[in-house]
């Protein structure tokens, strides 16, 4: 899917509802941020009965043709939408048959960032919804940008939060975290959540040093690469969710690795993972080692 330039696209999944337009938004500014194409992906899936009208039941045929001319509205005022905002990004669509995750991922593989919206992971079965999100975060080769509706507020300075625990996926979060912040002019916090076994320690101290020296390899070396960041590094003590959620409240963004150890264990792939996204109302980028 690359470009003739060999860019890899920033995908977005496009939903058909034109009220939601904060994932497109922030996809498109992703784009031209990176200087990269984006490619907006409109996904059908089986037809509903909410294609039925009338009394008389409307064949395959009908409703197959009903559901492009509507994925065709939807892609092209989504271009439109997209030019209007960054009118120098270069645009391609697609129109697919099938499930949206299934989609999703298999245009992840040519990706350079997937996006997608979400507003608290409540509606049925849509381009949004958990079913589309929680697999594609899961097991998409490339970052994925869940980003939430409606908007959060940000303060200033601007700050992105990133998730450590010492895995090769924190590691590749906060590579990701700090170019984020950097494209941004923000500031970085890179924290290590630290939850104390249920039964306990025998040195707590010990084991809170271990934290912040795991914590401070981590993020040495990135500063000589991205000089312009300031960063801003701890360890807290406490459930994940419930730190990152709070340290992110009104961050521009959660960066987190899709697999971790420690205090980030099963993150995104169980209960830690959907508390996240669930409960953190700024964008969450998933980044896979």
């Amino acid at each position: 899917m690359a470009g003739a330039d060999g860019r890899r696209p920033i995908v977005v999944g496009v939903d058909p509802d034109p009220s939601k337009r904060l994932a497109l938004a922030w996809a498109a500014d992703e784009a031209d941020r990176r200087r990269l194409p984006l490619r907006l992906v409109h996904a059908q899936g089986v037809p509903t009965g909410g294609y039925r009208s009338g009394e008389t039941r409307p064949s395959w045929e009908e409703w197959n043709q009903a559901l492009h001319e509507l994925g065709d509205q939807v892609l092209e005022e989504a271009v439109a939408f997209v030019r209007s905002r960054h009118p120098e990004v270069e645009v391609s669509t697609l129109l697919a048959e099938g499930e949206p995750a299934w989609v999703l991922r298999q245009e992840a593989r040519g990706a350079a960032l997937v996006v997608v919206g979400s507003w608290h992971l409540s509606r049925r079965r849509e381009m949004s919804s958990s079913s589309v999100i929680l697999p594609l975060t899961a097991h998409a080769p490339c970052p994925v940008a869940v980003v939430p509706e409606p908007e959060h507020v940000t303060q200033q300075p601007a700050y992105f939060v990133v998730g450590v625990d010492g895995s090769p996926h924190a590691a590749a979060a906060v590579d990701v975290a700090f170019e984020e912040a950097a494209l941004r002019g923000a500031h970085l916090r890179a924290l290590y959540v630290w939850h104390p076994p249920l039964l306990g320690v025998l040195d707590e101290d010990a084991a809170v040093r271990e934290c912040r020296r795991v914590l401070s390899e981590t993020v040495a070396g990135r500063t000589a690469t991205y000089p312009d960041v300031e960063l801003h590094h701890e360890v807290v003590r406490g459930h994940p969710v419930q730190v990152l959620a709070e340290a992110s409240e009104h961050a521009l963004g959660l960066v987190v690795g899709t697999r971790g150890r420690g205090g980030f264990t099963g993150m995104l792939l169980g209960s830690v993972s959907q508390g996240v996204l669930h409960h953190v109302g700024c964008p969450v980028i998933t980044v896979p080692a």
